[in-house]
């Protein structure tokens, strides 16, 4: 099984999508790397990263990911995770928060490819390939 991040627009259309990794790891796992190579793709294709605004789940709160996006000039609107243990006094805005129900409608639209991608995703170029394939379906 493989895995990947995705950015959306507010519509939840994909502007760009991580590398394929294992899905042996967990959602954060090397996710500066992850999110700084996704951003770098942004700026080739001449998209301004800074200013935007990111929402995440909570499964997103590490310090690494704000980091990236803070270094990027990119405002992340993400809960923080109790389970941390950790007492940043974090500003969310409740109103975009709600927002975030894009991408999970998006995760959704792709969830619904996944009976042919997982029969021909033999290699992860092929997964790859067949997640762009969607990605225009949904555009």
């Amino acid at each position: 099984m493989t895995n990947a991040l995705y950015l959306t627009d507010k519509q939840g259309v994909p502007v760009i999508m991580s590398s394929p990794q294992s899905e042996e790891y967990h959602d954060i796992y090397n996710i500066g790397n992850a999110i700084q190579s996704m951003l770098d793709g942004l700026t080739k294709s001449h998209i301004r990263t800074d200013g935007l605004f990111l929402n995440a789940d909570v499964g997103f709160d590490c310090c690494t990911l704000r980091a990236v996006l803070e270094n990027n000039g990119i405002i992340d609107n993400i809960c923080i995770n109790k389970r941390n243990g950790t007492t940043n006094s974090v500003i969310i805005d409740d109103l975009l928060y709600h927002e975030q129900c894009s991408i999970e409608r998006t995760n959704a639209w792709l969830d619904s490819y996944r009976t042919i991608v997982n029969r021909f995703d033999t290699t992860v170029r092929n997964w790859e390939a067949w997640n762009y394939i969607a990605f225009a379906v949904i555009l």
